[in-house]
Parts: structure tokens; sequence; C-alpha cells
């Protein structure tokens, strides 16, 4: 199978898929005029929302003083840090483990995780109170402590003006979170990304009816920020996949939250060529139902999601609140796993036309879709296992109870050349990802 050929990168295959997307859709490297070297390169002009007003440049004009290239996780941070928010580009080599010496260098002393379970055990605390009052030297105090370090140690701040590239095939990072916060013009391009793994969830006994495992760290999240580029990235739960997951409490021990959230009143984000894989909770947009008034999420989440992998998710591919989100050319792997790609949330505006849905069997397209909030959607020329299909009318069908209305009320213009939907298959799988910038 062609698509199993160029996840395993044979060389032979990987040189014939590169050769393929270059001629069907070209890169920002392929553009007239652009510079051979990947961080020196800009968004296209109409590529995505992130193209928009003033366009996305990142550390393009960095001087030589402000070129980085590290290797390691404090070498990366200082590099963050070096020169403010004057242009500049860090180029990272190899892979960069934020968590090298484990969860245990996090612990605070006396934290035993064996104590907590002892302590909060339904059967012993109940599931009517939560532990927002237990004090700090009871076992969730000690896990809040542990939590603090943890989230001081891996969360790395990108100023403005940063273009943040990987090096040859192989580059990446293990357990970090790229804290994209209130600054506009950054670009993230040709990383591997293995999520980070939240060392001490707590135990929610309010969460539901039986209680639930809440876990924080998303692997980068554009949170109030403008003009954000992610490109030919790879977001995965590498050696840490849910599925190898513990249960404690009759739960999932859950370690892991968002691959890529927008939140807060970003805006102008594009997404393009990357590959988001074996997850749960994927892509958020906008966090939450009641924040359009007070982050000024209403008007803003302006995101294009292009040309990227989403295989075997389980959910979120994106969930939408308030965006006018466009979504094109992408392809969709499921799994038996599966529960829906596109989340259609409060006054949420999402465009998904010439996208490629690979099912498998006894898995309907009635739950591509899943409706939260009564929001319009757009779906044309969408595929799903090769056949033409429209999304809302099966959603429709199978799940009157939550009824699609379409017409999202937009008609996106931030588009570059649109591949033939039959196409986007091939074209994705053999180009997405890191390690595959043309």
């Amino acid at each position: 199978m062609r698509t199993q050929i160029c996840h395993a990168r044979v060389i032979a295959a990987l040189v014939g898929c590169t050769a393929l997307v270059l001629s069907v859709t070209g890169t920002a490297s392929a553009a007239p005029g652009a510079s051979r070297d990947p961080g020196r390169q800009v968004l296209p002009a109409n590529d995505g929302w992130a193209s928009q007003g003033s366009g996305t440049t990142g550390g393009s004009a960095a001087d030589a003083a402000h070129v980085h290239t590290v290797t390691t996780w404090a070498e990366f941070k200082a590099a963050l840090a070096a020169g403010g928010s004057a242009p500049k580009i860090i180029k990272v080599k190899g892979v960069i483990d934020a968590v090298a010496e484990g969860c245990d260098s996090f612990a605070a002393p006396g934290y035993d995780f064996d104590d907590y379970l002892t302590a909060y055990a339904p059967e012993t605390w109940g599931l009517d109170t939560d532990l927002a009052a237990e004090p700090d030297d009871s076992p969730e105090g000690l896990r809040r402590a542990s939590a603090a370090a943890q989230d001081q140690a891996i969360k790395a701040n990108v100023p403005a003006n940063t273009t943040i590239v990987g090096v040859g095939r192989d580059a990446g990072f293990k357990g970090v979170s790229l804290q994209i916060k209130a600054v506009d013009n950054v670009i993230i391009r040709n990383l591997s990304f293995e999520s980070p793994i939240d060392c001490f969830p707590q135990w929610d006994p309010t969460d539901g009816a039986t209680g639930n495992w809440n876990s924080e760290y998303d692997t980068a999240v554009v949170y109030g920020s403008t003009h954000v580029w992610l490109d030919h990235n790879t977001f995965t739960d590498g050696s840490h996949p849910d599925s190898a997951a513990p249960t404690y409490f009759g739960m999932l021990y859950q370690q892991h939250d968002g691959e890529l959230d927008i939140v807060r009143g970003a805006d102008y984000v594009t997404a393009s060529w990357n590959v988001f894989t074996e997850h749960d909770k994927t892509i958020l947009i906008g966090n939450s139902d009641s924040e359009s008034t007070a982050v000024g999420d209403r008007g803003h989440l302006k995101v294009t999601f292009h040309h990227n992998l989403f295989s075997g998710l389980v959910e979120r591919a994106p969930r939408v609140r308030f965006g006018q989100v466009d979504s094109y050319n992408n392809h969709f792997v499921a799994n038996g796993d599966y529960s829906y790609s596109f989340g259609v949330g409060k006054e949420s505006r999402l465009v998904a036309e010439h996208n490629a849905f690979t099912l498998p069997e006894g898995v309907s397209a009635a739950k591509v879709f899943k409706r939260w909030n009564v929001s319009p959607v757009t779906a044309a020329n969408n595929y799903v296992n090769g056949t033409p299909t429209d999304l809302i009318a099966v959603h429709n069908a199978e799940i009157p109870a939550e009824t699609l209305e379409s017409g999202a009320g937009w008609t996106p213009t931030l588009r570059t050349k649109v591949d033939p939907v039959k196409s986007v298959p091939r074209i994705v799988d053999c180009g997405a990802g890191a390690g595959r910038l043309g």
C-alpha cells in the first residue's frame, strides 16, 4: 500500500513522493525568489489566514548574531531568551528531551503516588468533593507542588519574530510544551514533537458520574497570538500512547492534553503539511463557550488547515468554538478508536472542503462531524474512501438529534492551489510531516 510505503520512509519511495508533492503543490522553498535556507523562508502570499495583512515572516530577517543552532534544552531556552523580540532563527539539531531525567526529578519531597491513590480512592474519599481545599502537606498538596515543578521545567515561551526549524530529517522535541503566547509573527517548521506527558495528573472525583483524571500540557499552544505558521511538523504521542496507559479508580490514567490548541483570541494561523497522529484530544480552537467576551474570541480564531495528515486520532481535528476555520485538502485516516474529526461548537464558522477521509469498515461518514452547538457549516467536495460524499446529508440522516445547518456564511479566499481530492491521500501521505520539507 502506497501510504504504508510513505510512512515507512523507504528511500526510493520517499524520493518519488517528494518529487510528486513538489510537482503538484509547491512549497515555500519552491516559490520564485525564495531562500533555500528553511530558516529564511516566509509564508507564501495567500497561504491561509496567517498570510492576512502583514503576513508571517518569523525570524527570516535575523542578523548573524541572532541565528542559533541548538542541541540541548538549556541551549534552546537560552536562544529563545536572547535578543528579546528581535528577529531570530533557532535551528534544532537532533532530538531535545525536556524530561530526560524522568518524572521523579520533579517530585516534591514526600510525594508518593501510592499514598495519593490510598487517600483519594472513591470508596474512601467519595465522589462529591473535589480536592481543591486539600492542604499543602496532603497527597494532593504534594502533587500540586510536583506539578508546578514540571510546569516550570518543560514550558518554553516563544517570542515574537521567531523561526524555529529542524535541521535535517530527525530534529524535534520530547516532553516539551511550546507556549506561543501574546506575540506576533512565529514560524515552526520541520520538527517532530512527542507529546509531553503529565507526570502528575489530578484526580477529580466530581468530574462526571465516576470521577476522572485530568492532565495538563499541550504540545503547542497559540494563546492570544497572531500570524503563526506551523508547517511540516509531526505531532505524536510516540513512546507513551494512551493505549499503554493504566487505569486507576476505573478510569484511564490520562497523561496527555492537546497536540495543538489555538485559544484566547488568537488569530491568523496557518497549519500546513503537518502530521497529527496517535492522540486523543488533538486540536482545540477556542477553549470555552463562555470566553467570547472576556478574552475576545468572537471575531478572531481565524485558522487555516491544509495538506495535513490526521491519522489514528480519536477526536478534535479540530473542535471549533467561535473560529472562522478553513480546512481543505487534508487527509483523515481513522481507526477503531475514532470518535469524530470536526467538532462544531458555539458560534463556529467552519468550512471543510476538498478533504479525503479513509474510514475503516463499520465506521460511518456520519461520524466525521460532531455537533456541540447549532452553528452552520460549509462542507463541499469531500471524499470518503474514494467516493464523493455529502457529509452534512449523511450526518443529518443518521444522527437527526444533532442536525447540522449548511452554509458557514463566508467563502475562503486565502488559499494557494487546491489539489484534486482524489489525489489528496497520495500527496499528503507522501509530503506531510517532519523530515519532508521540500
